[in-house]
């Protein structure tokens, strides 16, 4: 049976077993579904503004596409940002998603807007020694060049993980002119221009990839266990 991480860490306390150690210093990896097409999603995106610069805290922004057909089309909206979102509903038995909503950790999700919420759980992860698995990673090199990646598992995996690298840009203004937004400004940080897989990983061997990071978007590495599981590691360059 595969329990949750949270679960797994309760039973390993109750039996007295060893629980998952962690780098202390891995940043919180933060997912903002948002679209600029959502009445609601402004007030998050302003939240989320506090979130892109945050050095414990890799903030992403994933603009979904399923409010296209309300009157504005958003110009960073892909249908695979919407289908990580509806897995992570799956994932949780739920049969619909929502905006604005963020992802903490690949576990706790939270309304967008909720500052106290988000912000709350941030520190929730941010203090919590267990949260993710023993996986040391590095990232090396520039965007626009060579990026070198390194991840070990030296304790092992529970599950197989993802290896998933993900590019983002720093920022840009919208000037929205239809739809439930029309008429605002909106400036949005952190935007996903790709998500794609590296492949899966069992942590027997060292995982090792090189690959050429065309263009300046920054680089993003997330390591999650398979099935919209926990991220038990993320690393960036920018």
């Amino acid at each position: 049976m595969r329990f949750g991480h949270g679960l797994r860490v309760l039973l390993c306390a109750m039996l007295g077993l060893a629980t998952p150690a962690t780098a202390q210093h891995s940043p919180v990896l933060v997912e903002l579904f948002t679209s600029q097409g959502c009445a609601a999603c402004p007030p998050a995106d302003k939240l989320f503004e506090q979130l892109a610069d945050r050095e414990d805290v890799i903030a992403l922004g994933l603009h979904v596409d399923y409010w296209d057909y309300i009157g504005w089309a958003d110009t960073f909206g892909h249908p695979q940002f919407s289908s990580r979102q509806k897995a992570y509903a799956r994932a949780r038995g739920r049969a619909s998603v929502y905006t604005p909503q963020m992802v903490v950790g690949g576990i706790d999700e939270v309304k967008g807007s909720a500052e106290h919420a988000v912000m709350g759980t941030i520190r929730e992860h941010l203090g919590n020694t267990f949260l993710r698995g023993s996986v040391q990673l590095s990232v090396t090199g520039e965007p626009g060049g060579e990026i070198v990646i390194e991840a070990d598992a030296r304790e092992g995996l529970a599950y197989a993980v993802d290896v998933q690298l993900v590019r983002y840009r720093d920022s840009e203004r919208v000037e929205i002119t239809g739809g439930e937004n029309n008429g605002r400004s909106v400036l949005y940080r952190n935007i996903v221009t790709s998500w794609r897989s590296l492949g899966a990983w069992d942590g027997v061997d060292v995982f090792r990839y090189r690959l050429m990071a065309e263009g300046d978007d920054a680089v993003v590495v997330v390591i999650q266990e398979q099935g919209q599981g926990p991220v038990l590691a993320a690393a960036r360059r920018r």
